[in-house]
């Protein structure tokens, strides 16, 4: 292969070009609800951070099941900017962006059952019924701009360009903290001004994406017709990867839903050692997630030019610079894990619980590892028929029978459940690379 050819291909410095600002923006998310919790954790009454706290999972379980609009563009426009398509491009982010405001006003028209369905399943207090509702149905109105921003975070990966979603999820997390601390500390709002700061958050962070878009719309050539998004067949293509992309979603949330649950029926200190592990495993996430968006990028870019080469390294170097975060990860796990467990918790039976199963941690990286990189690789590849297919094999059919087949190890046996689902997943994704993925893209 020549020099030139090399010069070509995917390189680290590509890598890290889209993985260190994802990586950034994924780290500032936490600190938001860190300050909510924070604020409303000292006012006067707890009513406020326990109101907060189920509006918030509300809220998460909603936009989790519609985290598709992101992945989804992601594929598509990584596909069309690796073969040129600068009308495919544009289309792509109409397509996105008309779904993301049609979702958002049918959660909109639906407000009250929704609220309604998740306090009756929920079982709030009524004093926090009463605040949770209040903080409810002032951040339903974010729903138009949190979505669209899924829609223009997804394109700009797909372009090849983290710094831009990096601004969005920055400009959201900090107007976000702002706004909590001079409604509630300086205006005196409770919980209507924890909402209504998520609300103007989303709004800017779409502000900012939004002129991004229009500034690169106007300088980059090709054509939108309006017909691509008023036609319902135009929406083909993005349908049928997205509709794949929800159940697959819907599935990895149940099986979370179900390790919560079950940890619950073991009691609160099983409860809250899970908590704590689930934090250090979100924490793991987050590096890997940021590699995993590199390989979206990278994968739908060669797929598009049909690279089979540039698809073949793009995987290499995601996939090595994971392992070594993985590994990384595992070693923090085994030798700090006592010390960021005693960070998270104060009270020695919580403390001696989560040591328990800690272990769990310091090989959990190195088996998680496979599947995160391989979902950013389906991802570009718009392989989501595949991603729904292993994960709902991996959740019902790997998770939830071992989960019973095991159960008579207690908390182990479900850390062992889990495990295997991921390593399930990776398999698997690793099976459908080899060989339906690779064969696909002609030399």
């Amino acid at each position: 292969m020549s020099v030139a050819r090399i010069n070509t291909l995917p390189q680290n410095r590509d890598v890290w070009r889209i993985a260190a600002p994802m990586m950034l923006s994924n780290i500032s998310v936490p600190l938001v609800g860190m300050v909510d919790t924070g604020v409303t954790g000292h006012l006067d009454s707890a009513v406020y951070l326990g109101a907060v706290a189920i509006g918030a999972t509300i809220f998460g379980f909603l936009y989790s099941g519609v985290n598709f609009l992101r992945m989804g563009t992601t594929g598509i426009t990584a596909q069309r900017f690796g073969a040129g398509d600068n009308d495919g491009l544009k289309v792509a982010l109409g397509q996105a962006v008309v779904v993301a405001l049609v979702i958002a006003a049918i959660l909109m028209v639906l407000q009250v059952p929704i609220a309604t369905l998740a306090m009756n399943l929920l079982g709030p207090d009524p004093d926090v019924a009463l605040y949770t509702n209040e903080y409810f149905y002032i951040r339903i109105w974010s729903a138009p701009a949190t979505l669209a921003n899924y829609a223009l975070i997804g394109w700009f990966l797909g372009l090849q360009n983290a710094r831009v979603p990096l601004y969005i999820v920055l400009t959201i997390n900090l107007t976000n903290i702002i706004l909590d601390l001079l409604f509630v500390y300086v205006l005196g709002m409770k919980v209507d001004g924890v909402a209504a700061a998520s609300v103007i958050a989303e709004f800017s962070g779409l502000a900012v994406g939004a002129s991004f878009a229009f500034k690169d719309f106007r300088g980059r050539g090709g054509h939108l017709l309006m017909s691509h998004l008023t036609t319902l067949r135009e929406y083909a293509q993005f349908l049928a990867v997205n509709a794949n992309l929800f159940i697959r979603t819907m599935a990895l949330v149940f099986t979370f839903s179900f390790v919560t649950a079950a940890g619950a029926r073991q009691g609160s200190l099983v409860l809250a050692a899970n908590a704590i592990l689930m934090n250090l495993m979100h924490l793991m996430a987050f590096a890997l997630d940021g590699l995993a968006h590199a390989a979206e990028a990278l994968v739908g870019k060669a797929i598009g030019a049909r690279d089979k080469e540039a698809l073949r390294r793009s995987v290499t170097l995601s996939l090595r610079w994971s392992l070594y975060f993985a590994l990384g990860f595992s070693i923090l796990f085994y030798f700090a894990g006592p010390w960021l467990v005693g960070m998270l918790t104060n009270l020695p039976e919580v403390i001696a619980t989560t040591l328990r199963y800690l272990p769990w941690m310091t090989m959990l990286p190195l088996i998680a590892v496979w599947s995160y990189l391989y979902d950013g690789v389906f991802v570009g590849a718009t392989r989501s028929r595949e991603m729904r297919n292993i994960m709902v094999v991996s959740s019902f059919l790997v998770f939830v029978p071992a989960f019973y087949v095991f159960e008579f190890m207690g908390n182990h046996g479900l850390w062992l459940a889990l495990t295997l689902f991921l390593a399930s997943r990776g398999i698997g994704m690793h099976y459908y690379y080899r060989r339906h993925v690779l064969p696909s893209i002609p030399l």
